[in-house]
Order: structure tokens, then C-alpha cells, then sequence
């Protein structure tokens, strides 16, 4: 009998309000900002909320905190939307925080008429000089005692758009002695005359996170609001903001994020390898974004696994990107079908072989649990092979080609190098083998025993194409924590592009979605930058880990 998995901590509270009768009805929401691509650290938030709803019920909102017009796009709104959905989760609303821009506002109003909320036309600079210090308290701002009717029209005009970007700001009024530095007034609304992707020109006026997020939680009766650790000093203003308000208690949790290694999470440092083109955009298979991951070969069940076994924690922790390539090679070992690619071409003939073509069967993927089936493979007297399967002056316990030494062509037949040929540099070009006709795969009468085994693609019927070797993007396990730049740890080796390698002719109809073991070489998949003319295919992962960390 299998042992029964544990709750990690957050189920625990959930079946505990669920059984005591707290809330009839899961609730939870995914509430990115629209202003760049997902990330591996979000595909973990994802497979919480909607993970949680649909082990005990209940639903899961996608609720766009779109609050900065500044910065947030409709590009990004829909590459999130495909990113969720391509993890196989399904929200039950689409909402916008902007959806609420009229009740978020009517809510500042309740606080200023409760003489809860001020307008201050303090500078940047004062409210920070009065702000105190974590050991010594703040001090009153000398508008913070202005008269409810004095807040109540200076607010409206700023909402008319009388006012030009930071002449006023609204601040809760709570204590500017707490020791917790967000409590000290925070900041609610500000001005900002930016269209918003959305709402256009309607608003000038937009709420500041805090406030917008716990009453968009309770507008949509969230029961259970999971974030991430930076946000635990964020609870205290969440619960104050709901109890003023007198409106539904969402009750915020928080988790450990992921932290990844040799890569960085931030939104803004993401975004700026995609501005200054250190990377091809939001979706090179270098960057930790769903859709980079995806560009690359993942499969959402890979992701999702990720997600399962790094688990949720309470504690923040590093977690290595060799997890994450462990789960995609569990995965594509099973799912993937075993075919074969010549990424360093050297020309291999066999001089007797007077068949012409003829075709042979090969596995297509003996791993897969149907057995995987078998495909044809046309075979002929020209060959290309892979450079580093000749050596020209054995090494010991060479089992691969050299001068007299036999070897067994994966699916075909055992042959013996008679002699090879080289250019004005030094350079094989091309290899002259003589064949076994009795020792073909599946009916070998030839008695011979040869421990060597090498892959290879018939040369007339060939199809060419691009490989692109990815590796890690930083030479550094943990470059934020570098110092200097982040970038002066990109990995220069990070991607190396071959631009002439020999396929299967099957793989001509690769499509966006199919993975490939390239026998011997490690999983790939097709790029969208392949057109009918040019095949490009992205290696997803190496067959083992084979990453070297630095001295």
C-alpha cells in the first residue's frame, strides 16, 4: 500500500476551513501584472492556486492587476493567458483590477469620510524624511490633519485631472509610530496621466497595489489570497484596509518563492536582456519564462512535476536547475520517439553495398508504454556519420570507428573501416567502410560480436538543418547575488548553433508540438523559426547532466 503523500501547509488551512465550516466554497485567484512574460516562478504560483480549487473544489479567478497604465501592455496580458492554459489549468473569470477602478475609488471616498485617508502635496523627499527609521518613529505630515470636506474636494479634482502628475497624493491615515514601516500612512492613490490599456483616458487617478489588491480579493470573495514571502508585511495593511471598509475578510497566505539557479527572476532585469538584445525576446529558450520554456521543448507536465517536487515551503530556499531538467528528461524519455540526427557531418561510404536503397525498421521509442511503435528508415551505400564516431588513431577502449575496427550502424548492419580520405588541412572528409551483409539488425547470422554502436542518416535522402545547443544562461549559480552587473555573468557558450547537420527525412513533417530524441545527442524540438526551406530544432535538455559549474 503507498504511503499517503503529506499536506504542505497551505492545504492543511484549507481543509481545516473547509471541515470546520469557515467557507463553503474554495476561492482563489492568479493575479499577475501585466508588464512582462511569466516565469518558472510563477508557473509555481499557478500550480497552487489552481492546483488548491481543483483538489477540493471551488474555483480560481485570473484577475490582471493592471493598476500601472505606465508599464503594462495587452502583449503581455495575452502571452500570460496562453501561458496558464498551456500549463492545463482554466480560470473561471477573466477580471482586471481596473475592472474595480470605480469601486476603488468610492472606497477611498469611505475612508476620507471615515477620517481614515488625507490628501498630502508633500514631495517625494518630505514624505520620506518624516517617514522615521525601523527603530525610531515617523513624523504627522502637516497635511495629515486637513478637514474631511478639504480631502473630499481636493481628491475629486485630482480624479477630474485638475492636477499634473504628482502634485497630490492620498495617504491612509493609520500610525506613523507603528513598527511596521507600511502602516505609516501608505501611500493610496497617485496621479498619473497615462493611458491605460484598458480604461484609456478615463482615469488620471490609479490605486497603489496595496490598496487595490486586498478590496479586489474581497470584491470577488477570495477565501484563501496566496502569495510570496516579501508581502508577509504587506498583511497587516491588507486586514486593516478590509476591516475599515467592512467588506468581505479575505485572509491573506504567503510562501517561499522559487529561487532558481544560473538565472534571475526579476521582471526588470528580464526585460532589460530583451531591450538591450542579449536575448532574442520574452521567449528565448535561454530565459526562465513559460513561453521561453516552452519555445525550448518543455512539456507542461514537466513543469507541473517541477512545481510537485520542489513543493511549498514557509522558508525561502535555492533550488537547482538541475531539478527542472531532471523532471523534462523523466518526461521525454517516455513520450518522446528516438530518431536520428547528424549534428557534425563526416561522409561514410560502403563500398560493397549494391542494393541501392532499402528500407529498415527502427524503434521509434522503446521506452513509451505502448511499446512506441516502429518507423521506416531508408538506408543506403552513402551515409553522413558523426565526426567525433572516427579517430584516426584509436585511444584505448575506442569501440567506434577507426582504421580496421568494426562497428554496428544503429537499425542497419555492422561494417569495417577499410580506409579514409583527408583535405589540404588535415581534415577527414570522407570514410570507406566495407559491410557484413549477414548482420542485419533483428537477423544477424553473422556471428560477429562488436561493441560499438554509432547513429547515422542516409545521405540521399538527408534532410538539412539548424540546431541550436542551449545551455545555461549565467556562468554564475547565483548572478543577483554577484558582485557588479548580472550580466557580466552571462554564459558567452550559452548557445552554440550548428548550422549544418543531416536529419531523418520524417522529420521534414516535425511539427511546433512533437519532441525528439536525437539518438546519442540529447531532446529536441522544432523552432517557430523554421520555415519549409529550413528546418530549426532547439535542444531541449542533454541526455545527462552534463554542466561543468565554474572553478
Amino acid at each position: 500500500m503507498s504511503e499517503e503523500k503529506s499536506l504542505n501547509f497551505i492545504e492543511e488551512i484549507v481543509e481545516n476551513d473547509l471541515n470546520s465550516g469557515k467557507y463553503e466554497t474554495l476561492v482563489t485567484r492568479f493575479p499577475p501584472e501585466p508588464n512582462g512574460y511569466l516565469h518558472i516562478g510563477h508557473a509555481k504560483a499557478i500550480c497552487l492556486n489552481f492546483g488548491l480549487t481543483q483538489k477540493y473544489g471551488g474555483y480560481t479567478n485570473l484577475r490582471f492587476d493592471d493598476t500601472n497604465p505606465v508599464t503594462e501592455k495587452t502583449e503581455y496580458v495575452n502571452s500570460q493567458q496562453e501561458d496558464i492554459k498551456w500549463l492545463g489549468f482554466n480560470w473561471k473569470n477573466e477580471l482586471y483590477a481596473s475592472d474595480y477602478f470605480d469601486e476603488l475609488y468610492s472606497f477611498a471616498v469611505k475612508l476620507i469620510e471615515k477620517g481614515l485617508a488625507y490628501v498630502d502635496e508633500s514631495s517625494a523627499d518630505e514624505i520620506a524624511a518624516l517617514k522615521g527609521t525601523p527603530t525610531e518613529p515617523g513624523q504627522d505630515s502637516p497635511y495629515r490633519n486637513r478637514s474631511v470636506e478639504e480631502n473630499l474636494d481636493i481628491f475629486t479634482k485630482m480624479k477630474n485631472g485638475e492636477f499634473a502628475d504628482g502634485a497630490y497624493i492620498l495617504r491612509a491615515k493609520i500610525d506613523m509610530a507603528s513598527p511596521n514601516m507600511l502602516m505609516r500612512d501608505p501611500i493610496i492613490y497617485r496621479i498619473k496621466h497615462a493611458e491605460h490599456h484598458r480604461t484609456g483616458n478615463k482615469w488620471c487617478i490609479y490605486p497603489m497595489y496595496d490598496f487595490a489588491h486586498g478590496q479586489s480579493d474581497s470584491i470577488e470573495n477570495i477565501t484563501h489570497s496566496i502569495c510570496t514571502l516579501e508581502y508577509v508585511s504587506h498583511r497587516e495593511l491588507y486586514d486593516w484596509f478590509i476591516e475599515q471598509l467592512e467588506i468581505f475578510p479575505s485572509k491573506q497566505y504567503e510562501f517561499a518563492r522559487l529561487n532558481l539557479t544560473s538565472t534571475v527572476m526579476s521582471k526588470r532585469k528580464l526585460l532589460q536582456l530583451v531591450n538591450e538584445n542579449l536575448v532574442s525576446g520574452w521567449d528565448d529558450p535561454r530565459m526562465p519564462t513559460i513561453s521561453g520554456l516552452r519555445r525550448r521543448g518543455f512539456t507542461p507536465k514537466s513543469v507541473r512535476e517541477f512545481c510537485e517536487r520542489i513543493g511549498i515551503a514557509k522558508r525561502e530556499n535555492l533550488i537547482e536547475l538541475s531539478l527542472l531538467e531532471f523532471c523534462i528528461r523523466e518526461d521525454l524519455n517516455k513520450s518522446a520517439n528516438r530518431v536520428m540526427a547528424v549534428l557534425d557531418p563526416i561522409k561514410l561510404i560502403i563500398t560493397n553495398y549494391d542494393k541501392g536503397t532499402e528500407d529498415l525498421i527502427g524503434e521509434n521509442n522503446p521506452e513509451a508504454e505502448d511499446g512506441g511503435g516502429t518507423r521506416i528508415i531508408p538506408f543506403s551505400n552513402e551515409l553522413w556519420i558523426e565526426r567525433e564516431d572516427f579517430m584516426e588513431v584509436p585511444a584505448k577502449k575506442w569501440f567506434r570507428l577507426a582504421p580496421g575496427a568494426m562497428v554496428r550502424l544503429k537499425f542497419a548492419y555492422i561494417v569495417k573501416c577499410d580506409d579514409f580520405v583527408k583535405d589540404e588541412n588535415g581534415n577527414v572528409t570522407e570514410i570507406y567502410c566495407t559491410y557484413i551483409p549477414e548482420s542485419k539488425s533483428g537477423n544477424d547470422t553473422s556471428g560477429i560480436n562488436v561493441k560499438g554502436t554509432i547513429h547515422w542518416v542516409s545521405a540521399q535522402h538527408a534532410k538539412t538543418a539548424e540546431i541550436r545547443l542551449y545551455d545555461r544562461l549565467f556562468t554564475s549559480e547565483t548572478p543577483d547575488a554577484e558582485e557588479g552587473d548580472f550580466k557580466d555573468y552571462l554564459n558567452p557558450e550559452s548557445l552554440t548553433v550548428l548550422p549544418n547537420a543531416y536529419i531523418e527525412p520524417a522529420l521534414a513533417d516535425a511539427d511546433l508540438d512533437s519532441r525528439y530524441q536525437f539518438i546519442r545527442k540529447g531532446y529536441f524540438c522544432l523552432d517557430k523559426d523554421s520555415t519549409e526551406d529550413k528546418l530549426v530544432f532547439n535542444r531541449t535538455v542533454t541526455l545527462k547532466d552534463t554542466f561543468k559549474k565554474p572553478n
